[in-house]
């Protein structure tokens, strides 16, 4: 068994196919599913320094476009609770968000917020290219440090 799991590992950390897994991986973490993306960044490059930025700008695009599909799912379920309602949906816990506005979605790397953050953001129809943008930014800059500062802890084998 552990020999199928090595092999497995050192498949999936190959170049061709290790990005592939990284952006899968960024991606599904992104969405309401419980997962970490930045575990299979810093193997993929531990194993393949080279892929620093190319892994980076991967996991980055997956876990960006996992966040747009909340966005997205966040905006069918306002205009399915609206139907079903027969009237606009709006809770006052979401104003500051709404005041905020795409901007707030520059935190969607945070840790359990996050992934729902950006659902609220399609639920209050926020504008999506913006939403995008913030998102990507503050996604970018999440891996870029967690990726430095686990290559700084662990800069010799594991």
């Amino acid at each position: 068994m552990e020999a199928w799991l090595q092999s497995l590992l050192a498949w999936l950390a190959l170049p061709e196919h290790g990005l592939a897994t990284v952006f899968v991986v960024a991606f599904v973490s992104a969405t309401l599913l419980p997962l970490g993306s930045e575990p299979a960044v810093f193997g993929l490059v531990k194993l393949n320094p080279q892929l620093f930025w190319p892994a980076i700008l991967v996991a980055t695009v997956g876990n960006t476009l996992g966040g747009v599909l909340n966005w997205w799912m966040g905006l069918g379920a306002h205009q399915v609770v609206d139907r079903a309602r027969h009237s606009p949906t709006h809770l006052r816990a979401l104003d500051w968000l709404q005041r905020l506005g795409p901007k707030a979605c520059f935190f969607a790397f945070l840790p359990v917020i996050g992934d729902p953050l950006t659902a609220v953001a399609g639920w209050l129809r926020l504008p999506l290219a913006p939403c995008t943008a913030w998102m990507a930014l503050g996604k970018f800059l999440r891996y870029v440090l967690m990726t430095t500062a686990l290559l700084y802890v662990w800069p010799e084998g594991f």
